[in-house]
Formats: structure tokens, C-alpha cells, sequence
């Protein structure tokens, strides 16, 4: 895949944003996956592509792969901490068929929603730098593009950030906070939420609580009353 450089050490997606599964155009990125397959000879280790409804109502942006979720098994938030309070609080909604996320065969199918992360590489130390979260946001420009969708929930600084760099705004116009919402186009909603990392959620900084909340105005939203 080649492209022109959009920083020191990455590329541009091509022109359609076709995401592959075998993207190499960090290279920071991709010699870090080489290890880690080399490592963990049954990890997934490449880029993890998006997960859910093709026609969501509501798109789910996080920031990267776990390295023992996502990166292991191949399916955003599956088998990682940050997914069992993401999956319970959507099948309490009614975006999720099941409560729990294991295995990317465990049966579970998402109804209105879909997954994706600002970065789709498992980046060294959880922090991807900022010439391949722009890299990467091509996939997320042609995702939302695509897909079209009413909702768009970003978890975390970094995914609302990347959000609006996708959709040409302007970030300082859209300050991310905590259940706030943004109209960053007249035919889309963007909800804020801490991400719900481990470390998030074991220092309280984001409760179960607090995770619902953000999720009963995205239900509210979708279904009429807040449109």
C-alpha cells in the first residue's frame, strides 16, 4: 500500500480508505506488531478492523487495540478489561446481544452499533504518536463516510480529536468533556466519554454509573427525543 507522506515514518491510506488487515504504513507500528507476533505466535497482531452493524446508528470510536484484547483476538474490546464495562452497558441498551465479550466466536452480534478505534494498531506502551493517529484517520475519514451514522460516541480524548480531524472540523470549536455532545455537521451527534480503561475505571474516574449515563442520552438521541 503507498501513499503520500503525511509525517515523519507514515503514509497515507490510499485514496479510497480501504482498510486491510495487512496495513504497514506506520513503521513504528508495524515492526512492533512483527515482535509481538513473534512473541505471541497465536495473537492476531496486525491491524483490527471494525466490528458491529454495517448500517449503525451508532459508531463507537476508541483509541487503539489492547494488547491482550483487541491485538489478541482480533475483534475491538474483546477479552480486555475495557471491554467488559463497554459490552454490558451495550446489551443494557440494546446494542449488544450479549453482556460479555470473549472470543470473537462467542456469538455475540451488535444491533445498531459498531465499533472502531482512532488507531488500528496495537501501539508500543498504548500510546500511538501523533503522525500515525493522522495516518490512520483515513480509515476513520472513509468509515464515517461510509457509514453515515446519526451517533458517533468518542471514548477519550483522542478519539473525539480524531473524529474531527475526520469530519474536516475545526477541534478547538468542539472542547471534549464528559458527557458532553457536540453538532459537528447538522446530520450527526458526537457524544464525549472517558474511556473505559481499566485505569479509568478502577480509580472511579469513570463509574458504571457515569458510563450509563453517557449511553441513555445516545438511546434518547436515537430514538427521537433529542433530535
Amino acid at each position: 500500500m503507498g501513499g503520500a507522506v503525511a509525517g515523519r515514518g507514515s503514509r497515507l491510506p490510499p485514496p479510497g480508505g480501504e482498510f486491510s488487515v495487512d496495513c504497514r504504513l506506520c513503521p513504528r507500528l508495524a515492526a512492533h506488531l512483527d515482535v509481538v507476533r513473534r512473541d505471541h505466535p497465536a495473537y492476531h497482531a496486525r491491524p483490527v478492523a471494525a466490528f458491529g452493524d454495517p448500517r449503525p446508528g451508532l459508531l463507537i470510536v476508541g483509541l487503539a487495540p489492547g494488547m491482550h484484547g483487541a491485538n489478541r483476538t482480533g475483534r475491538p474490546f474483546t477479552g480486555d478489561h475495557a471491554g467488559i464495562l463497554l459490552y454490558d452497558t451495550l446489551h443494557r441498551y440494546g446494542f449488544g446481544s450479549q453482556a460479555v465479550a470473549v472470543a470473537p466466536d462467542d456469538g455475540l452480534e451488535l444491533r445498531g452499533c459498531r465499533i472502531t478505534n482512532a488507531v488500528k494498531c496495537l501501539p508500543p506502551e498504548n500510546k500511538p504518536l501523533p503522525a500515525e493517529i493522522r495516518t490512520c484517520n483515513g480509515y476513520l475519514r472513509a468509515e464515517l463516510q461510509a457509514l453515515a451514522p446519526p451517533a458517533v460516541l468518542a471514548l477519550g480524548t483522542v478519539a473525539h480529536k480524531a473524529v474531527l480531524r475526520a469530519l474536516d472540523c475545526r477541534i478547538a470549536d468542539f472542547p471534549f468533556a464528559h458527557g458532553a455532545s457536540h453538532r459537528p455537521r447538522p446530520d450527526l451527534r458526537l457524544f464525549d466519554s472517558y474511556h473505559c480503561s481499566r485505569y479509568n475505571t478502577q480509580t472511579r474516574r469513570l463509574t458504571p454509573e457515569m458510563f450509563r449515563g453517557i449511553f441513555a442520552d445516545i438511546r434518547n438521541y436515537l430514538d427521537g427525543a433529542g433530535r
